[in-house]
């Protein structure tokens, strides 16, 4: 050193600069250092229920805090007959005549849910669908679908899409404010209506939330962001989810304005 001490405001410049923020200013909205706070004028967007959804200005992102409900769906283990084998109960896939969760003989959900086997991951077990899929394989093969166990995924209803322009396959940021703990995931299934704040099991073990979908879940203090239109209406690998959501999230403001949001 040469004697004279860094200005804060440039340090604090330079870490912004490193988590890609394009400028202070544009970011955070701070002109001195004394107001060198993130900046958030969120806009509301809708409510699914008691939940709302915001968006910032000049962002196509949007995000919401609630709690989160574990989704089994896309697991090979996730249905099984007896209703007690499988990681969650059958009346979550549905009912005879109505199955929404399965593959069913005749692709609707009046059909018979179609069983896996011996060449399959999980013999005996139900084929669980998710509605995010990989159409280069067959509608049986459970490789299909996103697999709950070990992709963090979330789920959005259609009235979400609908007004936010979100498709299956686009990235999203998943926060959980009592540990602090952060996950990258993929938008991957529908939900119902009237209810918003579900993830796979991988996401409620990546941020320490209790994972059983029959007892497990969280009722508040997750902070979900989504990106639309950022990916490409595939499933992905969990390198190509994180790689892609950090570029994301850092350009968007990162940790900080998230935090600010919900401060």
């Amino acid at each position: 050193m040469d004697g004279q001490s860094i200005p804060k405001v440039r340090v604090l410049e330079a870490r912004l600069n490193l988590m890609g923020a394009r400028s202070v200013r544009k970011v955070y909205g701070c002109t001195t250092e004394k107001n060198f706070m993130p900046d958030c004028n969120k806009q509301k967007l809708l409510d699914v229920g008691s939940v709302s959804v915001w968006s910032l200005p000049q962002s196509t992102a949007f995000f919401y805090t609630s709690g989160m409900t574990i989704d089994a769906d896309g697991a090979p283990k996730a249905y099984h007959p007896n209703g007690r084998s499988g990681l969650d109960a059958l009346a979550n896939a549905g009912r005879p005549g109505n199955w929404w969760a399965l593959v069913t003989d005749n692709g609707k959900p009046d059909g018979n849910p179609v069983i896996q086997e011996l060449s399959d991951p999980a013999p005996g077990f139900y084929v669980s669908a998710t509605s995010l899929q990989d159409k280069t394989k067959k509608a049986r093969d459970p490789r299909r679908y996103v697999d709950s166990t070990t992709i963090p995924y979330i789920v959005l209803p259609s009235a979400v899409t609908r007004k936010t322009g979100a498709k299956l396959g686009d990235f999203a940021v998943v926060m959980n404010r009592k540990t602090d703990k952060t996950s990258f995931a993929i938008f991957a299934d529908g939900g119902p209506a009237g209810k918003l704040g579900e993830g796979s099991i991988a996401l409620a073990d990546a941020l320490g939330i209790p994972s059983n979908p029959r007892r497990g879940g969280t009722d508040k203090d997750v902070i979900y962001l989504v990106f639309p239109k950022s990916g490409d209406g595939k499933p992905r690998t969990i390198e190509e989810i994180n790689g892609e959501t950090e570029k994301l999230f850092r350009n968007w403001g990162g940790s900080a304005q998230l935090k600010v949001c919900f401060s």
